[in-house]
């Protein structure tokens, strides 16, 4: 049986992490997966951190859908996967990987994640999270000094350098590819049960 796929798009601290939490809190958790994006940034260990800090992290070409399109489709088949892990202090993937076991749902998420064709005709429903640039500054800013060690200056460098630019240029015109835009700054209730429903028609139609 092939499993519901779903692909979660949405600028940078838009809300996509908890559009996907929501919809999880309506499935039976031990039957879907979710993939970030995220942790499919190339492999960087043969460049100096130095380098590595002058990555464009927001451009699709830091990202290895190659490895991510083989993965689903093992997945698909029923096959278990090795996913890579990102290093966000170190700027590079991890010496660690993670075993992962196909389920039935396989939710992915990341600002980026429509951009590729590919994994856009893998996915059964994409989803599409929109939220005002400045608040999704004021996210970022508290999620990169809590969680990722970067300085105030460091993540107001990027963004203004990186982050808003490729936001215009690429993350906002995969919303025309979205089957649902869910507006964050609004309750979800609606449109996450609609979501949920389609999920359980495809599976109960298979």
């Amino acid at each position: 049986m092939k499993p519901v796929i779903i692909a979660v798009a949405g600028g940078s601290a838009s809300g996509k992490t908890t559009v996907t939490d929501e919809i999880l809190e309506k499935l039976a958790e031990d039957s879907v997966l979710i993939i970030k994006h995220d942790d499919y940034y190339q492999d960087q260990s043969h460049m100096t951190l130095e380098e590595r800090y002058l990555t464009n992290y927001d451009h699709p070409k830091s990202l290895d859908n190659d490895l991510l399109v083989n993965h689903l489709k093992s997945l698909i088949k029923g096959e278990t996967i090795e996913k890579p892990v990102y290093d966000f202090v170190l700027h590079t993937r991890s010496e660690k990987t993670e075993i992962v076991k196909p389920k039935r749902v396989i939710i992915l998420e990341g600002i980026l994640i429509l951009t590729d064709k590919r994994i856009r005709e893998l996915s059964d429903i994409k989803l599409f999270v929109e939220l005002d640039d400045d608040l999704r500054f004021i996210r970022r800013l508290e999620r990169d000094v809590k969680e990722r060690g970067r300085t105030v200056e460091s993540v107001i460098n990027q963004y203004l350098k990186t982050v808003k630019p490729m936001h215009h240029e690429f993350v906002e015109p995969t919303k025309r590819y979205a089957d649902v835009i869910i507006p964050n700054n609004l309750k979800h209730d609606v449109a996450v049960d609609i979501i949920v429903s389609k999920i359980n028609d495809i599976l109960g139609g298979k």
